[in-house]
C-alpha cells in the first residue's frame, strides 16, 4: 500500500466515516450496533473505535484487492462486537 492509500486508513478518517454512517442511518446496522454496545455498557467512544476496526477491514480489502465493499461481511463483523476475534485473521 502506498502512502496515499495509507492516508485513507487513518483512525480519524475511519471514525469520521462511522460517525457519518450513524448520522445518515446507512447502513442501518451501524446505528443498531452503536445502540447495542452502549446499552450493554461500552462507552460510546470505545464502541465507535471498535466499529472503525470493522470498517477498516472492508476498506483495506477494497484498496488491496480492488473488490467491492462487502456490506454483508461488514455487518457480520459489527454483529460480533465487542468480540473482535476476526482481527486475528
Amino acid at each position: 500500500m502506498d502512502k496515499q492509500q495509507d492516508s485513507y486508513m487513518t483512525e480519524e478518517t475511519l471514525i469520521e466515516v462511522v460517525e457519518n454512517q450513524i448520522a445518515d442511518g446507512e447502513p442501518k446496522k451501524v446505528k443498531e450496533t452503536l445502540m447495542r454496545l452502549v446499552m450493554t455498557g461500552t462507552p460510546r467512544d470505545e464502541a465507535i473505535q471498535m466499529m472503525a476496526c470493522a470498517l477498516a477491514i472492508e476498506v483495506f480489502d477494497v484498496m488491496k484487492n480492488g473488490c467491492s465493499f462487502n456490506e454483508i461481511r461488514y455487518g457480520q463483523h459489527l454483529n460480533t462486537l465487542p468480540n473482535m476475534d476476526w482481527m486475528e485473521d
